[in-house]
């Protein structure tokens, strides 16, 4: 029965997540509510294992969260679920291209689902800035926005840009050298408490 959620949970967020990875994150944070298969802080640390790793992150992130939830077959399934809407869609597609090639509707369907691909990125970019800067399951206001601030996050974050951006010798190095000056950055904040 997990194997068979697993395929429809993902299977849905390939149907609707247009626009790569990142615009899963929306629908994987639901999930996290309503499966309770992963929290979201989880959902932050697989974000950072799966933008380092080789592949598309929302397949790192299926076959991640069906690993853990159903062992090797969990994580094949919901690997599956994700990427089947996507096959569909290609094959229907390649079927009747000719015919919808030159059709006005199809390209302003497709024009139109530009700004909501962009939506749900911007929107789960927020989310991650959220949980990077404040954690996972607490609510910002105004009045305890400076209590809950992570300081070590965003002196790491200024440290960062102030060395991508304006010296010289580090802007021209690798993004795997960063990649791993963060992941080591962040074990060094996570065991010094």
């Amino acid at each position: 029965m997990i194997y068979l959620r697993l395929f429809y949970e993902f299977f849905k967020t390939g149907l609707f997540a247009i626009g790569g990875g990142l615009a899963t994150l929306p629908f994987l944070s639901k999930m996290s509510e309503t499966t309770g298969w992963f929290t979201k802080s989880q959902l932050a640390d697989m974000i950072a294992v799966s933008e380092s790793t080789p592949g598309p992150m929302g397949v790192n992130m299926a076959t991640y969260v069906g690993f853990v939830t159903g062992g090797i077959p969990g994580a094949v399934v919901a690997t599956a679920g994700l990427v089947a809407p996507s096959i569909i869609v290609i094959l229907i597609v390649a079927a009747f291209l000719k015919a919808f090639k030159d059709n006005p509707y199809v390209a302003s369907g497709f024009y139109g689902l530009r700004p909501a691909s962009t939506g749900l990125i911007a929107a789960a970019g927020i989310g991650v800035i959220g949980i990077a800067l404040f954690g996972a399951g607490h609510t910002v206001t105004l009045a305890n926005a400076a209590q809950l601030i992570s300081w070590k996050a965003v002196i790491l974050m200024a440290v960062m840009v102030v060395l991508t951006r304006f010296v010289p010798k580090v802007k021209d190095l690798h993004p795997i050298v960063f990649i791993l000056i963060a992941a080591a950055a962040g074990m060094i904040f996570h065991f010094a408490g």
